[in-house]
């Protein structure tokens, strides 16, 4: 939980906004889930795996790959409209997210397929990383899913209520 509310701090100030760290930080949720299905599926189907303090490592590491998913998305859009202000905010989400699904399925799967091993195979220390490889795994394979269809969706809705806040304010 520090973890979580550490990073969104920090975003904060790097947006300069708390509304934007906000949208990035609901990518959080499906990974969490994902991870606990994929420790889930470990204990299932390989063997048993304790949540031991390696496994919660395990969603600390996930909640950094997860949220640099998102934060991928979330920068290019808002560059792309500071770079051409005319531009309707859907097309450049859409641009953003068209642009960016590359380097999220590269990052995604080169962590899967490395750590892939060491959650199926045994061998001399398998056991002590286990949990946290199938956390990793879960969590980013459920996460890239969600982050690529929920974050530009919350991302217009959340562009869409500041900018009625914002009229509203100022009386129009």
């Amino acid at each position: 939980l520090l973890a979580i509310v550490i990073t969104y701090l920090l975003m904060c100030s790097l947006f300069e906004s708390f509304l934007y760290p906000f949208v990035i930080m609901l990518s959080v949720p499906p990974a969490l889930a994902g991870g606990i299905l994929g420790l889930a599926a470990v204990n299932a189907f390989v063997a048993y795996q304790p949540f031991d303090v390696l496994t919660m490592l395990g969603f600390v590491i996930l909640i950094g790959v997860v949220l640099s998913n998102a934060i991928l998305i979330v920068h290019q859009t808002l560059n792309l409209l500071k770079d051409d202000p005319g531009m309707d905010r859907r097309q450049a989400i859409s641009q953003a997210t068209a642009s960016r699904v590359r380097p999220i399925f590269m990052t995604v799967t080169t962590t899967v397929f490395g750590i892939l091993p060491l959650v199926l195979f045994p061998g001399a220390g398998s056991e002590l990383y286990r949990g946290l490889g199938s956390v990793v795994v879960g969590g980013l394979v459920v996460s890239t899913v969600f982050t690529l269809l929920l974050v530009p969706t919350f991302l217009s809705l959340a562009m869409d209520v500041r900018d009625w806040a914002l009229a509203r304010v100022s009386g129009g």
